[in-house]
């Protein structure tokens, strides 16, 4: 039985639960209290010494990392397939979910940490910077998706990375340009998966 370490709100435990969706495995969640720093207990940094969810037991093997365990998930249980076939493909997805991880995750965070506070406490300015930032993360996808349905053909793990937070750009007080019509219809078409859909985003 495949376990997960997760917190519900956490965009990369969402990452890992949209895989498991995908490939229709059954698994135990494992809810870890973040707020009470249950992630800081002797025996979860024995799973993760990182302190950090989610973490993946499937048998004996242990995973954490949710890129990490993404790719071996995918490797694990190959159908439906969530990386391409060659290998400039795979290198491809790769790039995408790195260029989501350092470029679109983090001012997506700050964003929605800022919003969170009574505005008073807000730093505006930072907030509007950032929110810049993700647009023009917007804008670079837009390329990426020229001619195709997702970010490297085939829905991936590439796409799987921007999900949590691209279902959430209104929360984040972002507006997709109207000129980016391939990004707007690469969201329609996330929105459309039951694999999303399941996150209640």
């Amino acid at each position: 039985m495949i376990r997960l370490y997760d917190y519900p709100d956490c965009p990369f435990c969402q990452k890992v639960r949209i895989v498991l969706a995908e490939k229709d495995l059954e698994y135990e969640r494992v809810h870890v209290d973040l707020h009470k720093g249950e992630q800081k207990s002797p025996e979860f940094l024995k799973l993760n010494p990182y302190g950090k969810v989610p973490v993946l037991i499937d048998e004996d093997v242990v995973v954490y990392d949710s890129t990490i365990i993404n790719e071996y998930l995918d490797e694990e249980y190959p159908n439906p397939p969530l990386m391409p076939e060659d290998s400039a493909g795979r290198a491809r997805a790769r790039q995408l979910e790195d260029f989501c991880d350092n470029s679109f995750m983090p001012p997506a965070g700050f964003v929605l940490a800022e919003l969170h506070k009574p505005e008073a406490e807000r730093d505006a300015e930072r907030v509007r910077r950032y929110q810049a930032e993700i647009g023009r993360v917007l804008g670079r996808l837009e390329g990426a998706l020229d001619g195709k349905p997702f970010l490297v053909g085939e829905f991936s793990l590439a796409d799987v990375a921007f999900v949590p937070r691209v279902m959430v750009l209104g929360q984040l007080g972002v507006e997709v340009d109207p000129r980016l019509h391939n990004v707007a219809a690469w969201i329609g078409r996330l929105r459309e998966r039951p694999s999303v859909r399941g996150l209640g985003l």
